[in-house]
């Protein structure tokens, strides 16, 4: 029975903790608050009183439950190898099943499900940005606060929305010559709404491996900011629309640039579709296709190595917990910064320390999400670097947010962006020659 539907299917992990408190030693919660309820420990004791009959499914209950980022970091440090991952996303969908949805949550997740209406949405913000958001200066991308402070932390820092989005800048098919396979890309909400620089390097890269890459019109959201809220019903609607939408594309592989999305991509929609047996089955092929797009260039093709140019710069790189900790990807990234001629990888003391985003958690918790952030801006302070990479763009949300705050002159990047970045110098100082 899959995580999502009872609680029954946690109980072999609940039993598993040992209450040794481990998990405290590694939680950026409890590491903040020094509060019991922080740690993975404190939470699965309450749900044991829960489900021992002890306490009810209250509100305050249920906001305790949302106390965590589910950066996995209690996972890796666990002797008895309890998957606290599981077990917060289990509780979560049962407090939605006895309280159901908070009414702003359940506005957004309609939303998503709702594609033409949110792109409508996404692209009239666009147009009418200036009301809500204040630019700030920044020389190397667009960025805004809010004007006013509307409980999301007033000096939260946001990319401005582009006049397009990605998947209606870009063609569905972009073609190369002699293609050595065709790859799907499933941008994600964040890619295609707000980082489509991030988007135009993941195609330009690819097509100077001699990849095709499609990109399904009818792709939306990976249904991650639904699951880990406890809305199941729009999740797996989320899930099936992306999973008929990339079948009938007849792609080799599918790449995604976001941790979150390629999370659901290889484990969540299996585990939301486990009783649907046709859906299921689409969801375990898919799962065996996809792939982070360092993974993808260093163990699918290898990437091509001969055309890169020299790249000035000190970079230190944060890792995302869905990419480090969920998918075990964190030696690719580096090998693909390291193979870059004149760039330099400096190394922060903690990066893999989860920077606190961790998509709504830094909306319904900002002050928190703010804390957590600023153990990890003073980390890369440390480095004397001039740009930061990350492999997951709500992560460079964070990250931006956090040195510009801290008024560090750094460049917040993807690694896809600085390896496209390579080759096009790469190109520049073979017309020199």
């Amino acid at each position: 029975m899959s995580i999502y539907d009872s609680l029954d299917s946690i109980n072999e992990e609940l039993r598993k903790c040992m209450k040794c408190g481990n998990c405290q030693a590694v939680c950026p919660i409890y590491k903040e608050t020094r509060q019991e309820v922080g740690a993975a420990r404190g939470k699965i004791s309450l749900l044991e009183f829960f489900l021992s009959g002890e306490i009810e499914m209250t509100k305050g209950l249920a906001d305790r439950f949302s106390l965590c980022t589910t950066c996995m970091a209690c996972n890796n440090n666990c002797p008895c190898g309890v998957r606290f991952d599981k077990i917060i996303l289990g509780a979560r969908a049962e407090a939605v099943r006895k309280k159901g949805l908070h009414p702003v949550k359940k506005i957004a997740f309609t939303a998503l499900k709702m594609q033409r209406l949110f792109d409508l949405g996404m692209k009239t913000g666009s147009i009418f940005q200036g009301v809500a958001l204040k630019n700030i200066p920044n020389r190397y991308s667009k960025l805004a606060r809010m004007r006013v402070d509307i409980g999301i932390g007033k000096n939260k820092v946001f990319p401005m929305l582009p006049n397009k989005t990605l998947r209606s800048e870009l063609p569905e098919v972009n073609t190369v010559k002699n293609p050595k396979m065709r790859v799907a890309f499933f941008t994600g909400c964040m890619i295609n709404y707000f980082y489509t620089d991030m988007g135009r390097a993941m195609v330009e890269v690819l097509a100077e491996n001699d990849i095709e890459v499609v990109i399904p019109k009818d792709q939306g959201c990976c249904g991650i900011p639904a699951s880990v809220n406890g809305d199941v019903d729009s999740a797996r609607i989320l899930a099936k629309r992306n999973l008929r939408a990339f079948d009938k594309m007849g792609a080799d592989a599918l790449v995604v640039a976001c941790s979150s999305c390629g999370s659901a991509w290889k484990h969540v929609f299996g585990d939301l579709l486990e009783n649907d047996p046709e859906f299921k089955g689409l969801a375990d092929i898919w799962a065996e296709k996809s792939y982070d797009i360092s993974e993808f260039l260093i163990h699918k093709i290898p990437f091509k190595k001969e055309g890169l140019g020299k790249v000035s710069r000190k970079v230190t790189y944060h890792d995302p917990c869905h990419l480090n900790r969920g998918a075990g990807v964190n030696k690719e990234p580096r090998e693909i910064l390291r193979s870059i001629p004149g760039l330099e990888l400096i190394e922060m003391k903690e990066p893999g320390r989860c920077c606190g985003m961790a998509g709504s958690f830094s909306l319904v918790h900002p002050d928190l999400s703010l804390q957590i952030s600023d153990r990890k801006t003073a980390d890369i302070a440390q480095t004397n670097t001039d740009t930061v990479a990350t492999g997951c763009p709500a992560c460079r949300m964070q990250l931006q947010s956090g040195v510009e705050n801290a008024n560090l002159d750094e460049e917040v990047l993807h690694t896809i962006q600085i390896l496209a970045e390579s080759y096009r110098a790469g190109k520049k100082e073979g017309k020199s020659i």
